[in-house]
């Protein structure tokens, strides 16, 4: 990659700012601090639904969470499991609906070879873990490698990565765990079917009208096709590692990132 670094947040134009229409957000150390959530991460994005801004999580958190996180969460739906699915509850009709990118039977024939590669994982790399929700995953397999271990260094992250691949699965890592599946999918090709299944938005004409804030490399593909996309500030120590970056760049870290974003987008609505 470039030797190239984000704009400071500061630098976010103001014209640029009014124009946003919705926010796009990782969750794992973009809202949380040390795996928390605290009540101001929630209270901004109850500040921007209020001023009537799309709020979606963008996740690599199972289906399990994301059903809880469509229903009680002050958000407007969620794409989970790193694109495999969306989930959207209507609170008027109280109807949830769940969105697939691969049917169930291919699922369930793509769980076997996940298996394969979880055994594999866990036989060749010493302090690599089955992440804890994968009980509640529908799509991946999910090897911890930061969350409740390690964290792992670089050299054996890849070397997870790399068994994946042998076994031609997609492969990404985030800030905890190293996410993979098979299927032609990711966080923005199911962010794409939700906003035109949902809202009949086509993103590829409005991306200018929507914000991305994300922390790790598999927040990637997010980055490079939001224009005003931005990195928490603890993506610098992983920022190499993205083959696409974001525009700009926060003070603050995880959640305290999050509402700074939040921020510069509220105070020109006011």
């Amino acid at each position: 990659m470039k030797n190239r670094f984000p704009f400071p947040l500061s630098q976010w134009p103001t014209s640029r700012r009014a124009a946003i229409k919705g926010v796009f957000c990782d969750i794992d150390d973009t809202l949380t601090r040390h795996g928390r959530i605290g009540s101001d991460v929630f209270a901004a994005m109850e500040q921007l639904r209020a001023a009537k801004l799309l709020v979606v999580p963008i996740t690599g958190r199972p289906a399990g969470w994301c059903d809880l996180i469509a229903r009680q969460w002050p958000v407007d739906g969620v794409i989970g499991e790193n694109g495999a699915m969306y989930f959207r509850y209507d609170d008027k009709t109280r109807i949830m609906t769940r969105h697939y990118h691969t049917p169930d039977k291919e699922r369930t024939a793509n769980r076997q070879k996940l298996n394969a590669i979880a055994e594999e994982v866990l036989a060749t790399i010493p302090g690599a873990k089955i992440s804890a929700d994968q009980a509640y995953r529908e799509a991946d397999l999910a090897i911890d490698f930061a969350e409740d271990t390690g964290p792992l260094d670089r050299s054996t992250i890849d070397a997870i990565v790399a068994i994946f691949a042998k076994h031609k699965a997609t492969a990404k890592v985030s800030s905890i765990h190293v996410n993979g599946w098979y299927g032609e999918y990711d966080k923005l090709s199911q962010t794409k079917t939700f906003m035109s299944d949902i809202f009949n938005v086509d993103l590829d004409s409005n991306r200018h009208q929507y914000a991305f804030v994300g922390d790790s490399p598999n927040d990637s593909p997010m980055f490079g096709f939001f224009p005003d996309s931005v990195g928490v500030a603890n993506l610098a120590a992983m920022i190499d590692q993205c083959p696409q970056i974001p525009a700009y760049i926060a003070d603050g870290g995880s959640g305290d990132g999050f509402i700074e974003v939040a921020q510069a987008i509220l105070q020109t609505k006011k």
